[in-house]
């Protein structure tokens, strides 16, 4: 049987995974009956709440004596390692943009990558049934970024279908609105070369993905590039410098199947398995027979740009709501996850009691953080800092990013003012139809943070905002944090209704009557740039001319209640966020007021 492999790689919510929903459904893996989730490819919990697609996965159809093997790939640059390193174990890409937004920064991420990598890519025009689609002018902004991404010639004349993969169809004629995917399955078998694969040498094969099962252990996916490997066969795992990680047996093969991961008895060059049998070997490695001593060249992943700090949970809370709390819990999930996960770096620290994790961006760590509270754990979450760096000439640099901006014209004035307070410096400005623009931006990452909850309130929900790492550039001086204080809770208890009443005045608050509170913890957000301590637990005194149903009924404005990136942004850098199963808290990091003033001066 021949062989394709192929990426497919597009803009968040470009429909990359509901194309491959229907090539499925048309090359015949699932039975008309069968009962399959929409967007199947989407399976783990938060990729379905999101809709976005956070881990690369690896599936295959079979289409007229040709088998397709897929990899489904991150559109997010913070999961960018992921994209790396997939596309040095596939042959060609699909590139899929939307006919009305075009391509956006992320496609030009993984655009560059593949170019890189001499992939030939097809571009796939999605949604073409949209009422406001631009078709020859996507077409246009695809071509000049091949020309600004220094593709060759041969890449610059790629082959073009418009589909709408909703729908199911895909055509060479951009007027026809029916039809099938047939003629996407014959431009795959057409366009993109078999693999070059050497079936006589000694077996090598490149780890790209790691996965852990509970029965199998450790299950490494990537590409054979040579040779043949049985069930059972002696191989060794290399490192980039070719020393030798571990020796053991490949003691399952299992081969993609449609969803399934299906186990087979031998696995030949270019094809795209996974092995189980190894303890130690990870991603990059090289797993080979044992008579072969050079490794293959593993795609070099960027560093991280962003990190924060999981602490152990010390609040007065503590233990009430998570099973997970101690630091040995913490320190065996956040070691696995760098296993599995190589743009995720974590350092402990020299009190034994927090971890710093560094990233690609808040989006990851946010979902790591987010799928560890899922778990069971409790944490004290730091606000996230940006890694500097020096040039060579000893200088402070910092991370820069491209932000691309879609607003209604009617905002553009407020998002240009508030991204120049955050230094970021205008590039481009055009009008992009519709009564809305496009802003393009060379942003520090620092200025950045928690700035996309403010812009969806600036551009009243309407506003689209895409980010990606640019560069390490010249450090920018300080920017300006949060405007307001925040008010303190000053005791331990239950928040009183008749408190709270009287702390409106003061500002916007985060809890409602009746919630636990301690020492501490933020209680509101001050109207005024300064913290202020307050006592949310105050009741009314009663006399015998006082009575408790005296007064009218308090009415109190609904509290601002916020999610985890939402806290995560907010918080300033002398704060924390506390994340456990149930809750999300804001407080001080020191909970003490002396201890705080202290610290303060001490600082000063």
């Amino acid at each position: 049987m021949s062989l394709r492999n192929v990426a497919i790689i597009a803009h968040v919510d470009h429909g990359k995974t509901t194309l491959v929903d229907q090539l499925f459904r048309q090359s015949g893996t699932f039975r008309d009956n069968q009962r399959v989730e929409e967007r199947a490819m989407d399976s783990n919990d938060l990729e379905k709440e999101r809709g976005i697609t956070i881990l690369a996965k690896c599936t295959s159809v079979e289409w007229e004596g040709t088998r397709i093997n897929i990899v489904d790939t991150p559109g997010h640059a913070d999961f960018g390692g992921e994209v790396e390193r997939i596309l040095s174990m596939v042959d060609g890409v699909i590139l899929l943009v939307d006919s009305s937004e075009g391509a956006m920064p992320q496609t030009k991420f993984v655009t560059g990558k593949a170019l890189a990598l001499g992939l030939r890519p097809i571009v796939v025009v999605n949604k073409v049934d949209r009422p406001d689609e631009r078709i020859q002018e996507v077409l246009d902004e695809v071509f000049d970024l091949f020309v600004s991404l220094d593709a060759s010639d041969e890449q610059l004349d790629f082959p073009v279908l418009y589909a709408s993969g909703r729908n199911g169809y895909a055509n060479v004629d951009p007027s026809l609105r029916e039809g099938t995917l047939t003629p996407l399955f014959e431009k795959i078998v057409e366009h993109v070369p078999p693999p070059e694969a050497d079936f006589d040498g000694p077996f090598k094969f490149l780890v790209t993905l790691l996965d852990r099962d509970n029965f199998l252990g450790r299950i490494l996916t990537g590409k054979v590039q040579s040779g043949t490997v049985k069930v059972n066969s002696p191989i060794h795992a290399l490192d980039n410098d070719g020393k030798i990680v571990e020796t053991g047996r490949a003691s399952k093969l299992l081969a993609f199947r449609g969803l399934e991961r299906i186990p087979v008895d031998e696995a030949r060059a270019g094809d795209i398995v996974s092995i189980a049998g190894l303890a130690v070997a990870t991603v990059s490695n090289t797993i080979a027979d044992t008579s072969v001593s050079e490794p293959l060249h593993a795609q070099p992943i960027d560093p991280p740009t962003l990190s924060m700090r999981f602490a152990v949970n010390d609040s007065p809370m503590a233990g009430r709501e998570g099973t997970k709390v101690t630091s040995r819990m913490i320190r065996d999930r956040l070691e696995r996850e760098a296993e599995s996960n190589v743009a995720i770096r974590v350092t402990e620290s020299a009190d034994k009691d927090s971890f710093e994790v560094a990233g690609r961006g808040e989006l990851q760590l946010g979902v790591l953080i987010e799928t560890m509270r899922r778990e069971g754990f409790e944490l004290g979450i730091s606000r996230p800092r940006v890694l500097f760096r020096e040039d060579e000439s000893g200088n402070r640099t910092e991370p820069y990013e491209t932000v691309v901006i879609d607003v209604d014209d009617e905002h553009s004035g407020t998002v240009v003012e508030k991204m120049a307070t955050r230094k970021g410096e205008m590039t481009d400005m055009r009008p992009s139809g519709g009564g809305k623009t496009r802003i393009t931006f060379s942003a520090p990452s620092r200025g950045l943070i928690g700035y996309h909850g403010e812009f969806l309130s600036d551009t009243r929900g309407t506003g689209i905002m895409n980010r990606l790492f640019e560069k390490y550039g010249p450090y920018k001086g300080p920017i300006e944090g949060r405007a307001n204080g925040v008010l303190i809770s000053n005791g331990t208890g239950e928040a009183v209704g008749y408190a709270l009443n009287m702390l409106e005045e003061r500002g916007v608050l985060f809890v409602r009557p009746q919630e636990k509170i301690y020492e501490g913890m933020l209680i509101g957000e001050n109207a005024k740039p300064d913290d202020l301590e307050v006592n949310p637990m105050k009741s009314k005194q009663l006399t015998n001319f006082r009575s408790t149903g005296k007064d009218d009924a308090i009415r109190l404005t609904p509290p601002r209640v916020m999610t985890l990136e939402q806290a995560i942004a907010y918080i300033d850098d002398d704060e924390m966020v506390e994340v456990t199963p149930k809750s999300i808290r804001l407080r001080k990091a020191i909970l003490d007021p002396h201890e705080r003033k202290k610290a303060r001066r001490k600082a000063d």
